[in-house]
């Protein structure tokens, strides 16, 4: 089984500018620092290099300035070399003074930061304090980077707090860079009146620098009645289908029951409908040889949604299983890189899921957050106490569509169960996905039929549930909460499903408590949500959403991220350092959307 790594949408990927910045004063200042300051850039380069990949897979490159830049002649010729090689963001790096709005990136679209060398022969501080101040005065947001500890000049340690921060800013910096010029695929329209589903395009134009592209559902009914698909790949996803994807109960009552031959048919119509999903955000060049050369091309999308409901599910098979394939990690042509696809095009979301994607390489769990169990409702129903880690309650978190596969915490490491970049998933951790999953018929609002995948995430992963809302006056506001996956005992798991949907993925959540405000408590948490949907994303990334959010200037409503975590702009603190939560609001506010 293969494992695909490539760029399956147009544009080259981004590139990290790396700028040595020098004392320009020459006779003897600027001689003696040329080789230090381009070790530097070196040494940023390999560690980006060494540490990072692309969400595809991809090696993260860097482009390296020719030479030391002292003035402005040299800073034009580093951005002109730059923009020839596709460069997205830059990280500037000095141990010495040198001339801050000589030297600085004024560049308004690309994220940068500067990392000011902690020496004492030529203080890298000073400038990294003069060029902060230069940034946040000309309105140009910058990341300043400054290790704790003092080191010699000829120190070529870059030291773990700055790894720390160079690596949060330039993979943050990157899915800023990513999601330039990409489009968001909305199939169909608003699904039950969710006001996620109302494609804002003003947001994807200003704040991320995307388009927005529209397709009828009714596409996929020409493409399945045109034979518009590969019929190669259809023929090789049924037959790995019917090996590998096991039916679940059929909770419908007789009356409601599909017959065996319309199942199979179902099936045969949730995988056609999988293919053409994927040609239409990414294209596919074997379109073009069966003579549809326009659908060939796709819609160069890196996120989309399926309205589904109710339009289409009240008269054909649903879309949960081409959402659920779609977002993990592999599928009948072996392990490849999800797509950040949403159910009922909640396309807020599908931007919350492409977050998550982007700054951990991993797939994605798109669900409802349905119910906040407390101990007590817990022991009324089932007469069972919660014990461990969900002793002051959990959430349930369950829909119908876009749970990835990888959600089921199959994949291992170090005993543990994860969600891994999709490059590191061995051929039996996919089969023991899989095989965690059942495929049940659709429910009773379900008309037309289809499946449901149905799992119970495994417990003890950590994991960051987030949402990105619309606040009329406001804009985008983002909210997230870090916690854990718990094990629940069957004889809870079961009463509590039985009262929803059992044939739905489940995924029992526990956000890590402060003490006060949202998080005073899980219901809280709960309480304090402003939607019906979440992502859920592997690992605690607050801080790394945080920082991207920063960059795109979307305020942070609610978070449990601890302080030291947080890596912002220097200007936030200028909008009032002891209120962050506060000052978040009026940086976002001042500076505006990235794309004016």
């Amino acid at each position: 089984m293969s494992i695909s790594v490539k760029n399956r949408l147009n544009g080259q990927m981004p590139k990290v500018g790396i700028r040595p910045v020098v004392d320009g004063r020459r006779g003897g200042i600027r001689e003696s620092l040329e080789n230090v300051t381009m070790e530097m850039a070196r040494s940023v380069a390999a560690l980006i290099s060494q540490k990072l990949k692309h969400s595809n897979g991809l090696p993260v490159e860097c482009v390296i300035a020719d030479n030391c830049i002292g003035g402005v002649a040299e800073a034009a010729q580093a951005a002109e070399k730059f923009a020839r090689n596709g460069v997205g963001l830059t990280v500037t790096v000095t141990p010495s003074w040198c001339y801050p709005t000589e030297t600085m990136d004024q560049d308004p679209l690309m994220p940068k930061a500067v990392w000011g060398f902690n020496s004492t022969e030529r203080p890298g501080a000073v400038y990294l304090a003069a060029v902060s101040a230069a940034h946040n005065q000309k309105g140009l947001p910058v990341f300043t980077i400054y290790g704790k500890d003092v080191q010699d000049i000829d120190d070529t340690t870059i030291t773990e707090d700055v790894q720390e921060k160079l690596l949060q800013f330039v993979k943050s910096g990157l899915a800023v860079a990513e999601m330039r010029g990409k489009s968001y695929l909305s199939i169909g329209t608003v699904s039950m009146g969710i006001a996620g589903c109302i494609v804002n395009e003003d947001f994807f134009q200003h704040y991320l620098g995307m388009r927005n592209e529209y397709v009828d559902m009714s596409e996929f009914v020409r493409r399945i009645q045109m034979n518009i698909f590969d019929p190669e790949e259809y023929e090789r996803a049924l037959d790995w289908v019917k090996r590998h994807c096991r039916e679940g109960r059929d909770v419908n009552p007789d009356s409601l029951r599909r017959t065996r031959a319309q199942k199979d048919e179902d099936w045969q119509f949730v995988v056609k409908m999988a293919l053409i999903a994927k040609d239409l955000m990414a294209g596919n060049p074997k379109l073009a040889s069966l003579g549809y050369g326009e659908e060939a091309l796709g819609h160069n999308a890196i996120a989309g949604g399926f309205q589904g409901q109710r339009a289409w599910t009240d008269y054909f098979p649903n879309g949960d299983f081409m959402e659920a394939i779609l977002t993990s990690s592999f599928d009948w042509d072996g392990i490849r890189q999800p797509y950040m696809f949403a159910t009922e095009n909640d396309s807020l979301n599908a931007v919350t899921m492409l977050f998550g994607h982007l700054l951990t390489d991993r797939a994605q769990i798109f669900a409802d957050v349905r119910t906040y169990w407390s101990p007590e409702a817990v022991r009324r129903v089932t007469g069972k106490t919660l014990e461990g880690l969900t002793a002051g309650g959990m959430i349930h978190l369950s829909n119908s569509g876009a749970a990835s596969l990888d959600g089921t915490g199959r994949q291992q490491a170090d005993g543990h169960p994860v969600m891994k970049p999709f490059w590191e998933i061995t051929e039996e951790e996919m089969r023991t996905c899989l095989e965690a999953t059942e495929w049940c018929p659709a429910v009773d609002f379900f008309r037309g039929g289809g499946f449901s995948s149905q799992f119970v995430t495994a417990g003890s992963m950590p994991v960051t549930m987030a949402r990105l809302n619309l606040v009329k006056g406001l804009g985008p506001v983002l909210q997230l909460a870090e916690g854990y996956t718990a094990d629940v005992p069957d004889d809870i798991h079961s009463v509590l499903v039985e009262r929803t949907n059992p044939t739905w993925p489940t995924t029992w959540f526990v956000p890590r408590l402060t003490g006060k405000g949202a998080f005073k408590d899980v219901y809280s948490v709960m309480y304090n949500w402003g939607s019906n949907h979440c992502a859920l994303s592997y690992g605690h990334i607050g801080g790394q959403l945080i920082t991207l959010a920063s960059m795109l200037r979307i305020p942070v409503s609610m978070h449990n991220v601890p302080e030291e975590r947080i890596f912002r702009p220097s200007a936030w603190s200028a909008f009032g350092e002891a209120e962050p939560v506060g000052a978040d609001y009026r940086a976002c506010a001042a500076f505006g959307p990235l794309y004016k």
